[in-house]
């Protein structure tokens, strides 16, 4: 039984409107599903669900704006279907383009913010420590409750407009501090320093953590504790989408776990897991679906590249310019910053094709019936084969600057060998 407030039960008995009376039902059918003791606030949201799947979706977000229906939080906006700045880009049937554009322009009609990106969090939307919110898109999750300390479950499509519609959520899963404990140990203080100070070791560490601990809540200790933003990012985002993880803490540095001690409420009975490089160089291995040296094309921005990702991979390209086209997945707010340091015209003038507002493993934007991809994102490794028909390889960001120089695969395996 979920207990109702009077605000809710207004909500619910159509008193603030058809729009939040439909969403609420949605909300508290929910919850009863979770178990849910009651409802409860939450401070902003973010939406997965303006990406087009299907017609069901636009007709879904167009009757909500037919009832009248706006946020009442708050609410970022994840990738749409279409790069609404350079349109060109999608190929998309005629049918398919019409309905992509209705359904952004139906988010944007419940008063949604236009931000069209996965990664929220840098852009300005960070909610503080302790703060239950309602975010979709499962690395912005996984960031939001490991990074920043904030409190959401992992919301799916259409459920996530709802939660922004009446600015509640069932009171379930990882908004329950007791829930947000660490269940496992992950130990990699064995694992060198070089190999862990590298770039690419995070996505992997990621998709070996989604992989190994399920819904379970890490603690990782080992690691340092000034770890860039960009590389647990990347280790949230590999996480997120090999498995089914929404939290994680790394001891001494996220927000949660000055210690062990503070976030492991029993230590001695907690499992520990002491992966060996020989596990991550598999791991990484098997990120490619590719063998040999053909290379069709590169894609980096899975989640979306922030600026200093930009600056990293100009500094990697060293003035040289692409053999192969090369795609950088970001957000217009990125790419108003390139523009206005200069630093977008370098990009261009390397051959560097930027994509906005979407991403190349949910719109059709690589050319011809598929290929050989490179990434140094995880996530484009383990979703692009499915969503674009092209084989992945994994390589760090010097690795794809220096194939696309190259035209063929060149990756430094130095630091992976046992």
């Amino acid at each position: 039984m979920v207990h109702l407030t009077d605000t809710d039960t207004a909500l619910l008995t159509n008193t603030e409107g058809p729009a939040l009376a439909l969403a609420m039902r949605i909300v508290v059918e929910t919850a009863k599903i979770l178990g849910a003791p009651k409802l409860i606030p939450v401070a902003s949201a973010h939406v997965d669900g303006c990406l087009y799947h299907g017609d069901s979706g636009v007709y879904f977000a167009e009757r909500l704006v037919e009832l009248g229906g706006a946020v009442c939080v708050p609410t970022t906006l994840n990738v749409g279907a279409l790069d609404l700045i350079h349109p060109d880009l999608v190929k998309f049937d005629d049918h398919s383009q019409a309905m992509a554009k209705r359904q952004m322009q139906a988010y944007l009609a419940l008063k949604c913010q236009a931000s069209w990106t996965c990664a929220p969090y840098q852009v300005g939307h960070r909610p503080v420590l302790g703060q239950d919110i309602a975010w979709g898109e499962s690395n912005a999750v996984v960031f939001a409750n490991s990074v920043l300390g904030a409190r959401t479950n992992r919301y799916g499509d259409l459920l996530d407009i709802c939660l922004a519609l009446v600015g509640r959520a069932p009171y379930a899963g990882l908004h329950i501090p007791e829930n947000r404990h660490a269940t496992l140990i992950i130990d990699i203080t064995q694992i060198s320093s070089a190999l862990k100070s590298s770039e690419s070791f995070y996505p992997v560490l990621g998709s070996w953590l989604g992989k190994n601990v399920g819904s379970n809540v890490a603690a990782i200790i080992g690691l340092d504790d000034t770890i860039p933003e960009d590389r647990i990012k990347a280790l949230g985002a590999g996480a997120a989408s090999t498995g089914a993880v929404g939290l994680f803490h790394i001891v001494g540095q996220t927000p949660e776990a000055p210690t062990l001690e503070a976030i492991c409420s029993d230590i001695p009975s907690t499992s520990v897991l002491s992966p060996t490089t020989a596990e991550f160089k598999g791991v990484r291995d098997r990120l490619s679906k590719s063998s040999g040296n053909q290379l069709d094309c590169i894609a980096v921005g899975s989640p979306h590249f922030s600026h200093f990702e930009s600056v990293a991979l100009l500094d990697a390209l060293k003035g040289r310019k692409s053999q192969i086209p090369f795609y950088v997945c970001t957000n217009r707010f990125v790419l108003s910053k390139l523009e206005k340091d200069g630093r977008l015209a370098s990009l261009t003038a390397a051959g560097i094709e930027i994509v906005v507002d979407t991403c190349i493993a949910v719109a059709p934007i690589l050319q011809g019936n598929g290929g050989v991809m490179m990434t140094n994102s995880a996530k484009f490794a383990y979703y692009g084969p499915g969503n674009t028909g092209y084989k992945s390889v994994f390589g760090s960001l010097v690795d794809c600057a220096e194939s696309a120089i190259a035209g063929q695969i060149i990756r430094d395996d130095r630091l992976w060998q046992t």
